[in-house]
């Protein structure tokens, strides 16, 4: 605090003795005084040398008989960064005292400000006080009192004290917080560097509604300190209601931790723990959890929560460091005692399955390397661990390259993956009938590269050609287990295999521009062809990254439309479309993409079944294949509509449409989005999907929203899921409150529902009650 600090006064007192020995060679009569000293070390040896100091008042008297040094009216007082304004300012050199009165300002070099009616200090600056105190720091936290005392050169004791954080009052003084604690004797101790508030009342809306002997905060000077957090409340069905009371520890300025012990009346005693360290480049953090879990009956029987009675733990680490600005490496693993330990015991950030990899990336202005290793840890309650051992741990390489010089005129480029996998069991699904596998048991290491060159030719007319060519190799060892009679496809149960794939295309484009006085209109028919021959071994190799697929406007000119690297287009194909985007003076804007595709020649591969049957029902599988089409309008009043459509290409019956509404405004914003999928039964989906979803947000007054959101499941004439909640926000104080439910989509009975709550107080501390996270409006 600034009141009564030591050095603040020392100078203050130097300017005094300064003003007045300038005075005493001056005539009374000569006013307004204003004296500028360029060394005032002599007057107080520890002033930083060099200081200058700027004294400026109305009036300034010297009472040799009275020995007083006297600054009056509009006293300003500018020394070493520190700054000083009040009516009056009074030096008794007899009794050592010194006064100042009358809308007194003080303001730190650190930005602090000080104000009061009447300050009165001893000649050591040791001790003295001040009436009708109020103090601003600049982490924008306020201190009031009735007189504040400054005791053994460290101590500032606030009497019938005051303390609040208000964020909003930097621009709107006439604003008052939610909350404010008021207490008997506020006490900043500048060598601890803490705020303690004795006999506390807290305060919400203006009401007590918590009495607090002792509580104790960091002061504005203190980025991290040591010290309880507060607390935090959760409840579940099998673990009871838990209580957790975090602790935070600084232990250097580059390392930190925090321990979170939970008492849970059903299970025992939780101990979390969070240990994080900085680098110079980089930063690792270390979670570790643990219970002895007291009541496993509690649990269903046969589950692997049921069957763990003792310790339960995990451990997890983060890290991320840079080894230069081009190249970086990290990683993010867990293990844990069981499969379903961090879930069920809902530790932060590992409820659900975790994505456990380790990662080298490498970026300059050609070249791209990922490298990452992948292991996927997924929670249930499966005492078997089926769901876990389907999943594959994988190792995959991507790489790629662009040639800096023109090659014939045009750019050459190198794409590179390296694909290794090995899985305990596998992963089947039937369909139809028909077995399904999203993996194979055993192993398979796929190495990739394609080479592909192209370049942009405008010719008279304005007409735009690209010629493409490229050429592709795979090479596969393959060590799985055929997936035997059952596939519908045809398997290679060969050790190893290789493919080739070569691609000779064009692309034409003829942009047509056209403007009016008021707006300008592009419009862009397209039209591409791609010679190929069949895709090799379609369908008989695993496929692992290309199993979900959707064709619509995004993906029409696309050379190759799959969406990973284990399935390949193949057969000569042709693209046709128009792109449209039109600008309006007024701020409107249109866009618009219409097409088809077709296959002229060769094997369809969207029409071969592989393990997952991808491509099926996709709108590609015939020979002419169904129109796609986008359209998009942004209004300057905040509206935004979307819409994307796939129509059979016979009767031209809806076969999938995802649309968009959403209104941005001041105080409203508003999102309605309508998903229709039709029925797919080659690809799993038996019935057609439809749904609406609705979700919006009301400020209605100041920092006071009402949010929500539902979901309708159309097919199924359920609300599958709705949620609402309340929220204030001023960033001193955050509150919310959130209430979501979940309905199983062939019942309207709920079958989960959650509350979840969380109150915030900047500079004191946060509580929640569940998860207050509402995920409804994005």
């Amino acid at each position: 605090m600034a009141a009564g600090d030591r050095k603040t006064y020392r100078w203050l007192k130097a300017a005094l003795l300064a003003g007045a020995a300038m005075c005493a060679l001056m005539p009374a009569s000569a006013l307004p005084v204003r004296a500028q000293m360029s060394d005032v070390a002599a007057s107080d040896p520890k002033v930083p040398e060099g200081s200058k100091l700027l004294l400026a008042s109305n009036e300034l008297i010297y009472n040799k008989d009275n020995e007083t040094v006297i600054a009056r009216g509009a006293v300003q007082i500018n020394y070493g960064g520190y700054k000083l304004v009040a009516r009056e300012v009074e030096y008794d050199q007899k009794t050592g005292r010194l006064k100042a009165r009358g809308n007194i300002e003080l303001i730190e070099p650190t930005g602090n400000r000080v104000y009061g009616d009447e300050m009165d200090l001893s000649d050591d600056f040791a001790n003295g006080f001040m009436n009708a105190l109020r103090i601003e720091t600049t982490d924008l936290t306020k201190l009031a009192a009735t007189s504040g005392e400054r005791v053994n050169d460290e101590e500032m004791i606030l009497n019938h004290a005051v303390y609040t954080a208000c964020t909003p009052c930097a621009t709107d003084p006439t604003h008052r917080g939610l909350w404010e604690v008021k207490a008997e004797r506020i006490v900043q101790n500048g060598r601890t560097k803490t705020i303690r508030l004795e006999h506390a009342r807290f305060e919400l809306f203006g009401k007590p509604v918590a009495y607090i002997p002792v509580l104790e905060v960091p002061d504005q000077t203190v980025k991290r300190k040591t010290g309880f957090l507060f607390p935090q409340f959760r409840y579940a069905q099998k673990l009871g209601f838990g209580v957790t009371t975090p602790y935070y520890i600084a232990i250097a300025p580059d390392m930190d931790a925090t321990l979170f012990p939970t008492a849970l009346t059903s299970q025992g005693f939780l101990l979390e723990g969070e240990f994080r360290k900085r680098f110079h480049n980089g930063q690792i953090t270390l979670r570790a959890a643990g219970i002895n879990q007291m009541n496993a009956d509690v649990f269903t029987a046969n589950t692997s929560d049921w069957e763990e009675d003792g310790f339960r733990g995990m451990v997890a680490s983060t890290g991320s460091f840079t080894i230069n600005p081009r190249w970086t490496f990290g990683w993010d693993v867990m293990a844990q005692s069981d499969n379903n330990f961090s879930r069920t015991y809902e530790i932060q950030g590992y409820e659900g399955t975790v994505t456990n990899q380790g990662y080298l990336t490498g970026f300059s202005r050609r070249n791209s390397f990922d490298l990452r290793a992948f292991y996927f840890d997924v929670q249930d309650a499966d005492s078997t661990d089926t769901a876990e051992r389907q999943q594959a741990i994988a190792q995959v390489l991507d790489h790629k390259y662009f040639v800096p010089e023109s090659v014939f005129g045009g750019e050459l480029s190198i794409t590179t993956n390296l694909t290794n996998l090995d899985r305990d069991i596998a992963d089947t699904y039937t369909v139809n009938g028909t077995n399904r596998y999203r993996g194979l048991e055993g192993g398979m290491t796929r190495l990739t590269s394609e080479v592909e060159w192209k370049r942009q030719i405008v010719v008279p007319g304005g007409l735009v050609l690209t010629p493409l060519l490229a050429a592709r190799g795979d090479a596969y060892r393959l060590d799985m287990r055929p997936p035997g009679g059952a596939y519908a496809g045809s398997f290679t149960s060969d050790d190893s295999a290789t493919r080739s794939m070569l691609t000779a295309g064009l692309e034409a484009r003829y942009p047509i521009l056209a403007t009016t006085d008021y707006s300008t209109h592009l419009f862009e028919p397209i039209a591409q062809i791609y010679v190929r021959p069949d895709e090799d071994l379609a369908g008989g190799l695993p496929n692992e990254d290309a199993q979900s697929f959707v064709f619509d406007a995004t993906n029409l000119f696309e050379r190759d439309k799959f969406s990973g690297f284990d399935r390949v287009e193949g057969g000569t194909r042709a693209n046709l479309g128009m792109r449209y985007t039109g600008t309006f003076d007024n701020g409107v804007t249109l866009r618009s993409i219409i097409g088809q595709s077709f296959q002229l020649g060769g094997l369809n591969s969207f029409a071969t079944a592989d393990l997952v049957n991808a491509g099926a029902d996709s709108g590609l599988e015939t020979d002419r294949s169904d129109y796609v089409g986008m359209a998009g309008l942004d209004l300057p009043g905040g509206i935004s509509f979307s819409t994307s459509t796939r129509l059979d290409k016979d009767d031209f019956s809806l076969r999938r449409m995802d649309t968009a509404l959403r209104f941005e405004g001041m105080r409203f914003s508003t999102d309605l989005t309508y998903t229709r999928i039709a029925a797919q039964p080659d690809y799993g989906l038996t019935e057609t999907a439809s749904e609406i979803q609705a979700a919006g947000a009301f400020r209605f007054r100041d920092y006071w929203s009402v949010f929500g959101s539902v979901t309708y499941d159309i097919g199924n004439h359920v609300v599958s899921r709705n949620g609402i909640g309340l929220s204030y926000d001023d960033r001193d104080t955050i509150f919310s409150i959130v209430y979501e439910q979940e309905r199983d989509k062939s019942s309207s009975v709920a079958n989960d529902w959650s509350i979840g709550a969380r109150l915030m107080f900047r500079t004191i501390g946060d509580i929640r009650v569940g998860d207050a996270a509402f995920t409804g409006l994005e």
